[in-house]
């Protein structure tokens, strides 16, 4: 199967850098949301990204206008129809997933492969609601995605053999390397990770440490970049928990109950930066630490 036209549904976080990463690697990209500021917002962040990438000598002032003349926008879902692929990177709910195969198929080229890029999700069970099951894959993306070397990928029970091959060989062009998961909840990444962030959380709730000391302990302790209420809060406390929901219904072991304080924190509307406030309160100079 020969890729050169992509489609993205869901101009967020994860949709602006998957469209980046395709324009850049020379795909063809067609953009979609359900709100023209989200789109011009869209292109704005590749732009910022792309100059970013330009001032680090990573690619050149003409590679940067090439990938911005190849991503083109559209508020009309039924327009990627035509697309090579479509990659569904829309908010991590499953009804909302599914309305969008649904709206899709009927304006589908028979050859055009599907791909979600949920973190947790089951593949087989969005692929089934479809009518092209073999031709259906999960595609996991890393946050930020013209960052992260990692693409998470994931066959469902029915995908077949030369979907696979091809969307091996996407992944490679986009200077990539892919991790193959089976399709259990959260594959490999998430449920090794969300479940640390969630005991990073009991942590806290158990009064074991305070926000600082936790994270301070796995940075020097463990090495980690990032310590796990500072990646929770990175990652979006809603997807967190969301996934640890999962987990814990996909899975039935009690190890995967998500900690009280991250739903209170969730239902607060504290959800980590993109809000402004989650285990660190962001709006002034330097982020501090809410508990």
């Amino acid at each position: 199967m020969s890729i050169q036209s992509v489609g993205i549904v869901g101009a967020g976080q994860m949709g602006n850098g998957i469209a980046h990463v395709f324009a850049l690697a020379g795909y063809d990209v067609l953009l979609n949301d359900i709100a023209q500021e989200s789109l011009d917002k869209a292109v704005a962040t590749v732009t910022k990204n792309l100059d970013r990438q330009v001032q680090r000598e990573k690619i050149s002032e003409a590679g940067k206008d090439a990938a911005l003349a190849r991503i083109k926008t559209t508020m009309a879902l039924p327009e990627l129809g035509q697309c090579d692929l479509i990659i569904e990177a829309a908010t991590e709910r499953e009804a909302v997933k599914d309305k969008i195969f649904e709206a899709l198929l009927p304006h589908l080229k028979p050859t055009t492969i599907l791909a979600s890029n949920t973190s947790s999700i089951s593949i087989t069970r969005l692929a089934s609601k479809t009518d092209r099951p073999e031709r259906f894959m999960g595609v996991h993306f890393m946050n930020p995605v013209p960052v992260m070397k990692l693409v998470e990928l994931i066959r469902g029970i029915a995908t077949d053999d030369e979907t696979y091959q091809t969307m091996l060989g996407v992944v490679k062009s986009l200077n990539k390397t892919a991790a193959s998961a089976e399709d259990f909840p959260a594959f490999i990444v998430n449920r090794i990770l969300v479940p640390m962030i969630n005991e990073a959380v009991y942590t806290l709730y158990e009064g074991v440490g305070n926000v600082e000391s936790i994270d301070m302990a796995m940075k020097l302790g463990a090495n980690h970049p990032m310590g796990p209420l500072e990646l929770g809060d990175f990652i979006g406390l809603d997807t967190c928990l969301a996934i640890m929901h999962v987990l814990h219904d996909g899975l039935a072991d009690t190890k995967y109950r998500p900690c009280p304080l991250l739903t209170k924190y969730v239902e607060a509307g504290w959800l980590g930066r993109k809000s402004g406030r989650g285990f660190y309160d962001y709006r002034g100079e330097k982020p501090v630490p809410t508990r």
